[in-house]
């Protein structure tokens, strides 16, 4: 028997920190939550002429679905979310660019005196049959279509210390990280702060280049299915996945080079403590087997990906074998 547990919040509903929120909702370990998810402009952009800065009002960007309330889970524990499905809910997405986001133009901290970028919204038309999603230029007839591959952009948990995050902030909660790896069959491994956990999603991208460099991915509103299970008296200091073929660690923080010596270091101090390895054999066998994605460069902190396939670690079972137990509960799930 699944138990499942479905949730569409109104607009008045979604939340837009972690942390500084009561719970919407209690789950039990095993539960299969169904969620829905607005995108990062909470629907209002929704054509070329909609720019953000007229229809969208600071700081209520980045809603997310939540916060939920994981039953037994207390601080120093784990939470683990497998993404079972992330899948548009509309037939159609939105990109962006600001005047001060973005990877390649000035902003609060990069002071410039050149002219901000030209806000422009693209509008993208998904066809969830086909898998596409379609590329229009703005100031040309160029078109092309890319592959769907749905992600979130902000998933986390409330921060410890009684602190209150804008969702748009990732750092050791999670919370906006947008790295494309965050995808359906993939486990996240969340460390719990407060009772309960508190955790929400949100921020869909139909797809995201790695980076999200312009600021903006194809955003979308999502259906999303989650299953949740909790690791009890197992901390896990960085947010953390796992798919089938591989180990990932996480990291925030500006600059971006310590984005990635934090995920560099979670993963080399993980990888030791699963093989018997001391440190710094650890350290040269992920330097010479590691990859390390990018997740975003223009958020308010940076987020880089450490990431090892779990063959060169020998497959060694982690968490209890979580992501196992997860994927056999999204199977059931499916199957029903």
């Amino acid at each position: 028997m699944v138990n499942i547990v479905s949730y569409q919040p109104t607009a008045d509903e979604l939340s837009y920190t972690f942390g500084g929120r009561a719970a919407v909702g209690k789950v039990r370990p095993g539960t299969i939550l169904e969620l829905s998810t607005e995108d990062c402009f909470g629907g209002r952009v929704r054509s070329v002429g909609d720019l953000p800065s007229r229809v969208c009002e600071f700081p209520y960007l980045n809603p997310v679905t939540g916060p939920f309330h994981v039953e037994g889970a207390e601080p120093g524990d784990t939470l683990a979310l497998h993404f079972v499905s992330i899948t548009p809910a509309r037939d159609w997405a939105v990109s962006t660019t600001f005047p001060h986001f973005g990877a390649l133009t000035a902003t609060h901290t990069t002071a410039m005196l050149h002219p901000p970028l030209e806000e422009r919204v693209w509008r993208y038309d998904l066809d969830l049959a086909r898998g596409v999603a379609v590329y229009q230029a703005r100031n040309s007839d160029f078109s092309v279509e890319l592959p769907l591959d749905p992600m979130h952009g902000t998933v986390g948990v409330a921060p410890a210390a009684n602190e209150v995050r804008m969702s748009i902030t990732p750092d050791a909660h999670g919370g906006n990280m947008d790295t494309p790896e965050l995808r359906a069959g993939v486990t996240l491994y969340l460390g719990v702060n407060v009772e309960g956990g508190l955790f929400s999603i949100g921020d869909g991208h139909a797809r995201q280049g790695h980076g999200e460099v312009c600021g903006t991915a194809i955003e979308a509103a999502m259906k999303t299915v989650v299953a949740v299970e909790l690791i009890k008296g197992v901390a896990t200091p960085w947010p953390r996945l796992e798919d089938d073929h591989h180990l990932m660690s996480t990291g925030s923080a500006r600059p971006l080079e310590d984005a990635y010596r934090i995920s560099q270091h979670d993963l080399v101090t993980w990888s030791a403590s699963l093989t018997g390895l001391d440190e710094l054999d650890a350290y040269q066998l992920i330097s010479q087997a590691g990859e390390a994605p990018v997740g975003n460069v223009c958020d308010t902190n940076y987020t880089m990906v450490a990431k090892v396939p779990k063959v060169v670690l020998k497959d060694p079972e982690v968490y209890g074998a979580a992501h196992a137990t997860l994927c056999d509960l999204a199977k059931r799930y499916s199957a029903r």
